[in-house]
């Protein structure tokens, strides 16, 4: 793992430019800011290491020298080479007992390199969009290896002696009069380079790339779903594989449709006289207009069920329904003879709509009338 990579910035960026890189990226990703988002938390703990390591000059110094410390002890690959009493050890050619053994944790076997980091976007969606799908063109600025020096860092060159051991191979390191060797890391142990900084990436393996993507949104996705894509992340290091590319939709809301779960609901007003007499009226729906028969009696709020006009279910394509619910309107009373009707309707019909309410019956006499009705 990078930590130039993972916090997005130059080797020789300034302390200040990591600090707002990881400020920024801290805002993204940390958990408090995506509650049970595991991938949050993870690509949280890989900049939260970064950082502490990067902000810390002693520790970035050792980073850009030998790279990140390992996990695992290897003691083959330090030497022990006795005593040394003709000279005196000290300054830059000693070492504290600390820095032996952090040689010596660092010189095992490292484990394979991480993936590279994933990439998080989001896209906002309109309600019909969600529901049937379409393809949506998207551009992600993503680090690729550099084609240049297929992601070593380095070009071929004339062979020179490694500078870091002086043509030895070996790196040698002191505890008073106790002396210590090593493998260089710079050379492999050969003595000699034949390689130089790529000057394409500046030895940093990776290249920033703008790339147009054209992804297929499946029918049917919910406001926060999300879509992944495998391989459109950051880059791996030493040419492992590149993170994913996670999609977070959001759905715009609709004017009149609302959707619960796979069914999609919606307000239809109803005149009096049809909900009174009954009647066959059309309705909206996602695939267009359906007709739905308005049974006498029908009162305000009261639900129907028209099956399978509702939402496809991506995971198993079954699909959801449309529940329509009636909003009963009054007539806008204008002239004599309607008022008129009316009084005479309610000579008519004279029953107390509200005596549930005075004699302690809470129970309204239309409560079963409200239950949701399914119809085809």
């Amino acid at each position: 793992m990078d930590f130039y990579i993972v916090l997005g910035v130059d080797r020789e960026a300034s302390l200040s430019d990591i600090k707002r890189a990881y400020k920024r990226l801290a805002r993204r990703f940390h958990p408090d800011i995506n509650p049970g988002d595991r991938l949050a938390a993870t690509e949280f703990r890989k900049i939260a290491e970064a950082y502490e390591t990067l902000s810390d000059p002693d520790r970035r110094r050792r980073y850009d020298t030998i790279g990140p410390m390992p996990r695992t002890i290897d003691a083959q690959t330090v030497g022990f080479d006795g005593f040394d009493f003709s000279v005196s050890v000290s300054g830059a050619e000693a070492s504290t007992f600390g820095d032996l053994f952090a040689d010596i944790f660092q010189q095992r076997a490292d484990a394979p390199p991480a993936r590279g980091p994933d990439i998080h976007q989001t896209i906002e969606l309109t309600f019909e969009e969600a529901l049937r799908g379409s393809p949506r063109a998207i551009t992600v600025t993503r680090q690729e290896h550099c084609a240049s020096c297929n992601g070593t860092g380095r070009m071929n060159a004339a062979e020179t002696r490694c500078g870091q051991c002086h043509g030895t191979g070996v790196l040698k390191s002191a505890r008073g009069h106790m002396v210590f060797s090593k493998p260089c890391r710079s050379c492999g142990g050969s003595g000699r380079i034949a390689h130089a900084r790529c000057t394409t990436c500046g030895g940093q393996r990776v290249r920033m790339r703008t790339e147009a993507l054209t992804i297929n949104v499946p029918g049917g996705l919910a406001d926060g779903a999300r879509i992944r894509v495998a391989g459109k992340g950051h880059a791996g290091q030493s040419g492992t594989e590149s993170g994913d590319l996670f999609i977070t939709v959001r759905v715009l809301p609709h004017p009149i449709f609302r959707r619960e779960g796979d069914d999609v609901h919606v307000s239809i007003p109803v005149a009096v006289h049809e909900a009174a007499l009954g009647a066959k009226i059309e309705v909206p729906s996602p695939d267009g207009p359906a007709r739905l028969r308005v049974p006498p009696g029908t009162q305000s709020g009261q639900r129907f069920r028209l099956r399978e006009r509702g939402v496809i279910n991506p995971r198993d394509g079954r699909r959801g329904d449309l529940v329509v619910e009636t909003r009963l309107v009054l007539p806008k009373v204008l002239d004599e003879r309607s008022k008129e009707l009316l009084k005479e309707f309610g000579r008519l019909n004279a029953d107390d709509v509200r005596r549930h309410l005075t004699n302690g019956d809470t129970t309204d006499d239309t409560e079963a009338r409200q239950r949701t009705r399914s119809t085809s």
